[in-house]
């Protein structure tokens, strides 16, 4: 059994990112993968004990998890499934270790739905900003991103929505819930004072 090329695959990924992914995606940019999921999915596998060829595919899933978006945005997992698919096989990936990246990739769709150990952690690195100190500056940035797709809501909409799904939302991992539950409880009061000046 040869040793996927995960360099090769990681370089594939980011040109493509960086190259491809349209100007107004202000949110889900190239670093988003690079400096929020990708760091995150790493910090979770380490503390949760993934290692060997289980962190190279939980790593190429994170590279691979929003490369849909050079397509389209609506069900942009689907279409980033199909491009690991497509081409992880020219870097030593076999039907299995694609079949496992497909699915991490899959587990990142909103709502999200995790069964595997890699899965719970790629769900939870892509939603890591909720438990964040950026967190209000990037859910800025969502907020700019969904505008410039003619997404636009009040103050009072967005902050109400976002607090209802920081609400919802549970990571999956023992680890994110240490590293991060803190900190999305302070988001969350953040919202809440926000939501309490429209009042």
């Amino acid at each position: 059994m040869t040793q996927p090329d995960f360099e090769q695959a990681r370089r594939y990924a980011l040109e493509r990112l960086e190259r491809e992914l349209s100007p107004k995606l202000v949110y889900h940019s190239l670093g988003h993968t690079l400096d929020d999921v990708v760091p995150a999915a790493e910090r979770f596998a380490a503390r949760e004990g993934v290692a060997g060829e289980e962190l190279l595919l939980l790593l190429t899933a994170a590279f691979y998890h929003d490369i849909g978006f050079v397509e389209q945005r609506a069900d942009h997992e689907d279409v980033g499934a199909r491009i690991a698919s497509e081409v992880l096989p020219q870097f030593g990936y076999s039907p299995a270790h694609i079949s496992a990246i497909s699915d991490m990739i899959m587990a990142t769709k909103l709502p999200q739905a995790s069964q595997t150990l890699s899965e719970k952690i790629l769900a939870d690195a892509d939603l890591d900003v909720l438990g964040r100190e950026d967190f209000m500056a990037r859910n800025q940035a969502l907020r700019a991103e969904l505008a410039a797709y003619g997404q636009t809501t009040t103050d009072e909409q967005w902050h109400k929505s976002q607090l209802k799904f920081v609400q919802s939302h549970r990571y999956f991992t023992a680890a994110a819930r240490t590293l991060r539950d803190a900190q999305k409880q302070k988001n969350m009061a953040a919202l809440r004072e926000l939501i309490a000046k429209f009042k």
